[in-house]
C-alpha cells in the first residue's frame, strides 16, 4: 500500500500554479497517467459524463489565451491543457442513446436489467435530483461529476511532482460557442465545465494555509 505520509506530502506540493517554467515538458506517459485516473473516477450511476480535451493545438491555444483570463498569462508557459466537458440534457436522458450505450455496451448489462435500472434512473432524475425538464440542471448534475475527475488529475498529477492550475476564469457562454465553432465537440451534447493546466512551476509557492482542522471537521458519534 502507499505510505499515508507521501499522499498527505502530495497534498501539501499542490498549489495552484501562477507561474509556469516554459523549459519544461510533462511527457506523454505522465500525462497518460494524469489522464487515466481522471477515467477512472466515480460517477454517478456510473454514466461518466465527461469528456477530457487535452489541447495541443497552437491555433486553439491562442483561442484559449484570447478568451479565457484565469489562464492568458499561464498558458503559453505551461505543458498541456485539458478542457473538462460536462454531458448536456440531450445524451442524459434516461432512454438516450448514450445511456443505453453506457448500460449495453460499457456495463454489460442484460436487457432485463438494463430496463429496470433504465426506470431506477428516470425516477432519481424527476423525483429526487429534480432534473426532469431543466436542461441547466442536468448539465450542473455532470459538471459537478466531472470535479470529481479534476480533482484525481490534480492530486495524482501532485503524486508524480507535476504541477497544475484549475481554471473557471473565462465567460462560459462564449467560449463553449467558440470551441464549439472550432468543430471540436458537439456543443448538443457537451458543454465546457472547467479547464487545468499542467507542466512544472517556475517558483517556490509560499506555504500552504488552510482553516484548521475543528473549524471544518465535525464528528456525529
Amino acid at each position: 500500500m502507499i505510505n499515508k505520509q507521501d499522499i498527505l506530502n502530495a497534498y501539501h506540493y499542490r498549489h495552484a500554479c501562477k507561474a509556469y517554467d516554459s523549459s519544461k515538458k510533462v511527457s506523454r506517459e505522465d500525462m497518460d497517467f494524469i489522464l487515466e485516473t481522471a477515467r477512472l473516477s466515480p460517477s454517478s450511476f456510473g454514466f461518466e459524463p465527461w469528456r477530457f480535451l487535452v489541447i495541443e493545438n497552437p491555433k486553439i491555444k491562442q483561442l484559449l489565451h484570447d478568451n479565457a483570463w484565469g489562464l492568458k498569462d499561464k498558458i503559453n508557459d505551461c505543458s498541456h491543457v485539458v478542457i473538462i466537458l460536462a454531458r448536456k440534457q440531450a445524451s442524459l436522458l434516461a432512454d438516450s442513446e448514450y445511456i443505453t450505450h453506457m448500460m449495453k455496451d460499457v456495463h454489460h448489462l442484460p436487457d432485463d436489467v438494463v430496463a429496470l435500472r433504465q426506470e431506477f434512473y428516470r425516477q432519481y432524475a424527476s423525483n429526487e435530483a429534480n432534473l426532469v425538464g431543466n436542461e441547466r440542471a442536468y448539465y450542473d448534475w455532470a459538471s459537478k461529476q466531472t470535479y470529481i475527475a479534476l480533482g484525481n488529475m490534480l492530486t495524482s498529477a501532485a503524486m508524480i511532482g507535476i504541477d497544475s492550475t484549475p481554471v473557471e476564469g473565462f465567460p462560459y457562454d462564449k467560449l463553449n460557442d467558440l470551441l464549439v465553432e472550432q468543430d471540436l465537440y458537439n456543443g448538443d451534447e457537451f458543454r465546457i465545465s472547467v479547464m487545468a493546466l499542467f507542466g512544472y512551476r517556475l517558483h517556490q509557492p509560499r506555504e500552504k494555509t488552510r482553516q484548521a482542522t475543528e473549524d471544518v471537521i465535525k464528528w456525529i458519534e
